[in-house]
């Protein structure tokens, strides 16, 4: 048990928080604003969070899969996402995608990612993508869940645990988004150059994967 909800300390998203579909529904309005690298920001967006665990531990690995169905993974080997237990017994995981990041979205200022653009936070992806689903593994146990538009439409549904921890997550960006877009390995490596604590490989399964199911 972690406590009352209300007595969890907010760092980079408000614990009291679920989702904001205001603040979803801002980021769809101004899309244009918001990834104006298109899915290459997305997935700098998402790597940026592997790479806030790999600084913090002295260093991690990520890789980026780019599927078949022309959804996009990003899998990392750090804690996974804060998850807790409230006074309830409930399970409460950081609303990381649903709602904003306290330290990005009204500071654009506060971090660049690689591309030059300013860091809004995961909840960018989320809202961008026709669905997502976030896998978390930590030590106390491991879950899933799918959001679509950026609303969750699942609850968190438990993985069976594999001996690892860390965040999958993988994404389909709106269909406007992904006309004519692609990514190398030199383009990710270049990129994440930026982030001297994190190793990031490219895994291209485009042609030879099958369809996932939901």
């Amino acid at each position: 048990m972690d406590g009352s909800r209300n007595s969890w300390v907010n760092t980079t998203h408000d614990w009291a928080g679920t989702v904001d579909e205001d603040h979803l529904d801002g980021i769809r309005r101004r899309s244009a604003e918001f990834v104006p690298g298109g899915p290459e920001h997305l997935v700098l967006e998402v790597v940026a969070y592997a790479a806030d665990e790999a600084a913090g531990r002295g260093g991690g690995r990520c890789v980026v899969t780019l599927h078949a169905d022309g959804s996009v993974s990003v899998k990392d080997d750090g804690r996974g996402t804060d998850t807790r237990v409230d006074e309830h017994g409930r399970v409460v995981k950081k609303p990381v995608m649903a709602t904003k990041d306290l330290r990005f979205f009204d500071f654009p200022e506060a971090e660049r990612l690689p591309d030059g653009h300013p860091r809004r936070g995961m909840s960018v992806v989320a809202a961008l993508s026709e669905w997502l689903i976030h896998t978390n593994r930590r030590v106390n146990g491991s879950w899933s869940r799918r959001y679509e538009r950026g609303v969750p439409v699942t609850d968190l549904r438990p993985v069976e645990a594999d001996g690892t921890t860390g965040t999958c997550v993988r994404f389909l960006p709106d269909e406007a988004l992904r006309a004519g877009w692609s990514l190398t390995a030199d383009d990710l490596a270049l990129r994440s150059a930026h982030w001297p604590d994190l190793t990031a490989r490219l895994d291209d399964r485009r042609h030879g994967e099958g369809r996932p199911g939901s």
